[in-house]
């Protein structure tokens, strides 16, 4: 498989990302910070909903990879490891070199969860 590149290019940067990279995007004002599974994180003059159409126009199929989860982050959906609806946690792991926990609403969790449910029916247990 090919690595598919997001290309962020600004006044003074461009950044490179391969979008498996990239566990989340998280709002911070008017920016977007982009956390990388390395630790890497970039920061971007763009809010959330515009790097959220960015996504979609550039990605196109693609960003189907990543999930806006409330006001705050948009998510890699194959880094979520635990959703915590009760703790308001997103645990977000490759099981090996990183792990992030993010806070998170019981409203957007829910949303989560059940679009994770939906999206693999036949390997989920009751």
């Amino acid at each position: 498989m090919r690595n598919i590149y997001l290309y962020l290019n600004t006044r003074d940067e461009l950044l490179r990302i391969d979008i498996s990279s990239i566990v989340f995007f998280a709002a911070d004002g008017n920016y977007t910070d982009i956390v990388l599974a390395n630790g890497i994180k970039g920061t971007v003059c763009m809010n959330l909903a515009c790097m959220q159409r960015l996504l979609s126009e550039r990605l196109k199929e693609q960003a189907s990879i990543f999930v806006r989860v409330g006001k705050k982050h948009i998510v890699n959906i194959n880094s979520i490891y635990r959703i915590s609806v009760l703790r308001q946690k997103l645990d977000l792991s490759d099981g090996r070199h990183f792990a992030f926990s993010l806070d998170v609403s019981k409203e957007a969790l829910k949303a989560l969860k059940d679009l994770m449910v939906s999206l693999k029916p036949n390997t989920h247990h009751e």
